[in-house]
């Protein structure tokens, strides 16, 4: 609290710039470097150690930025921030829109991943985001509280549970948007960068269910507060595809986002564990 007050006065700029460097140096402290190391090696095994370094260190900056960002999302929204979100697909939601038309978005934790739910929902495309409450019960209500305020009114914690309540919505017509980057315990094992992980299952259990479209979107932080969200054409998955399939073919899309972007992919969870 005290961290987002001094943020909250010294304006979005200059607290974005400083949470970068602040989480430069103490984020290795939070998460283990030889995690994000093995995960960084692993996709790139032929990688000197001069570029992981770099990769290592954006990826902390960038974390920072994110976490001061957070208590400027009303600027994002609605302020003079949101003319810095370029949307290259626009048609693609317009389209979703139009036609009353419910889809399956799914995307990683890149750059600033929150803007992704808060644009759809900017749209007035009907839209449930799913997220993962954070292991720090204070900081978790702070979040929740931006995030529905802000981002996305129609927040569903991950599990069982909210997978039951993401199904009525999707009955009524809501589209959903998550994140399929992170390690679960309810999903399955699939290919990801040619090793194993555990994967949700989500969007496929979805799009099996509903036979609606899944959308991929990427957002890309092209300067210190500029983005570029670029929304993927819809991925009609036909009804002999199995779950599994579905999954893997998800994975190597994410996998082609990370290869773009590195430095802005959060490195730091145990993905292969």
């Amino acid at each position: 609290m005290i961290i987002f007050f001094i943020f909250k006065v010294l304006g979005v700029k200059i607290s974005s710039f400083l949470g970068g460097k602040l989480f430069e140096l103490i984020g290795p402290i939070f998460r283990s470097r030889k995690i994000i190391h093995e995960n960084i090696n692993r996709v790139f095994p032929d990688i000197d150690q001069k570029k992981l370094n770099k990769i290592n260190s954006s990826m902390w900056n960038n974390y920072g930025r994110v976490f001061a960002e957070y208590i400027f999302m009303k600027n994002f929204r609605n302020g003079d921030l949101s003319k810095n979100i370029i949307i290259e697909g626009l048609e693609v939601l317009q389209k979703i829109k139009n036609n009353n038309k419910k889809v399956v978005f799914i995307s990683g934790h890149f750059s600033n991943f929150e803007l992704m739910a808060m644009q759809l929902d900017k749209l007035d495309l009907k839209i449930a985001a799913i997220y993962r409450p954070l292991n720090n019960i204070f900081l978790n209500r702070i979040m929740e509280r931006i995030r529905k305020k802000y981002i996305c009114k129609n927040q569903i914690k991950k599990g069982i549970g909210g997978l039951k309540e993401l199904i009525k919505l999707n009955k009524v017509g809501f589209s959903t948007a998550l994140m399929i980057d992170q390690r679960v315990s309810q999903g399955i094992k699939s290919n990801f960068f040619d090793k194993e992980a555990f994967t949700t299952t989500i969007p496929a259990q979805l799009t099996k269910k509903f036979n609606i479209p899944i959308v991929p979107i990427f957002i890309e932080r092209q300067e210190a507060l500029k983005f570029k969200m670029k929304v993927y054409e819809p991925i009609n998955f036909s009804d002999n595809e199995t779950i599994e399939n579905i999954t893997l073919q998800l994975n190597k899309i994410l996998e082609e986002m990370i290869l773009q972007s590195p430095e802005h992919w959060i490195w730091s969870h145990n993905r292969w564990k």
